[in-house]
């Protein structure tokens, strides 16, 4: 390998180059002196190395080709959102799993893979839906599981009668998405659907618990009059005088409306008849009265 010539050779060369050159005319417009001029630059000035050329070309293609990868990969990367209260740390950023992350430290997801070591080992040994039965299904639930099971146990059954098995696993609680009935799977010829209205024997033990530990209305009203501590013994004299104030109350609120609706000129026809009955005038004898007040006008 030919040796590194130092700065001040090739300032040398360069000075040896332009002295050469300086005073021809025409330098920057004839081809004929251009060409005497690029002979003496290359008889002076070292020649580049090809192999370095080759590999610095090849260089700069790989990371042209690298660049252009990155950038088609980029649109495929997507980072997760993150929901509300979780710690973005927690969440690996999803480009610096495949080496794309610029950010670094700046970046405000984990940086470190062993974070999703970290949580809950899962058990691949067991399936968490096989667990899953009507212990902790309320009746929405249930009523989803039996309609989504039918669709699959149901079609063309030609009779509408209960399977006994499907029945048996619901009181007993052991129906759930992986239940299978005993009498031929799905090609059971009962149906596998609660019938309407059907309450579960479970249910209805509760519901007759509490039926019966509801109190009687008598009870519930008695114990209410025990409570109160002062008391008048009712009599008829009481009643009466009771009744005669409330109607008393009553015919004084009407009066008010009516003085309150004549007052504004807002009263029925009930009410004025019954006010004054003389406003209003027969029909008949009105037109009679008519005619006789009339007639003179007309001589």
């Amino acid at each position: 390998m030919p040796p590194k010539q130092s700065k001040a050779d090739l300032a040398k060369k360069q000075k040896v180059v332009e002295d050469k050159t300086f005073g021809l005319k025409n330098k920057n417009k004839s081809k004929n002196v251009q060409k005497y001029v690029q002979s003496i630059q290359q008889n002076a000035l070292p020649k580049p190395d090809p192999s370095k050329t080759a590999a610095k070309k090849k260089k700069e293609d790989e990371k042209a080709r690298e660049k252009e990868l990155n950038d088609l990969f980029k649109i495929a990367v997507t980072q997760p959102k993150v929901p509300v209260g979780v710690d973005p740390k927690s969440i690996v950023c999803e480009f610096f799993k495949v080496g794309q992350c610029t950010k670094g430290f700046k970046c405000k997801f984990s940086h470190d893979l062993n974070v999703q070591r970290k949580g809950e080992k899962i058990d691949i040994y067991s399936d968490k839906r096989d667990e899953e039965t009507m212990e902790d299904w309320d009746q929405e639930t249930l009523e989803k599981v039996v309609e989504s099971k039918n669709k699959e146990y149901n079609q063309n059954k030609p009779t509408d009668i209960v399977c006994k098995y499907f029945l048996e696993a619901v009181e007993k609680k052991q129906y759930g998405w992986f239940w299978a009935c005993p009498n031929g799977g799905k090609d059971c010829h009962y149906r596998h659907a609660l019938p309407p209205g059907y309450v579960l024997k479970s249910q209805m033990k509760t519901l007759l618990e509490e039926e019966a530990e509801k109190m009687p209305i008598e009870e519930e009203i008695e114990n209410q009059r025990a409570k109160v501590t002062t008391t008048t013994p009712m009599t008829t004299e009481l009643f009466v005088q009771w009744k005669k104030k409330k109607m008393d109350e009553r015919e004084a609120g009407l009066a008010a409306q009516r003085a309150e609706r004549a007052k504004n000129d807002r009263m029925s026809g009930r009410e004025l008849f019954l006010s004054d009955s003389s406003l209003f005038v027969d029909d008949a004898e009105a037109y009679e009265k008519y005619q006789r007040e009339a007639e003179p006008d007309a001589y």
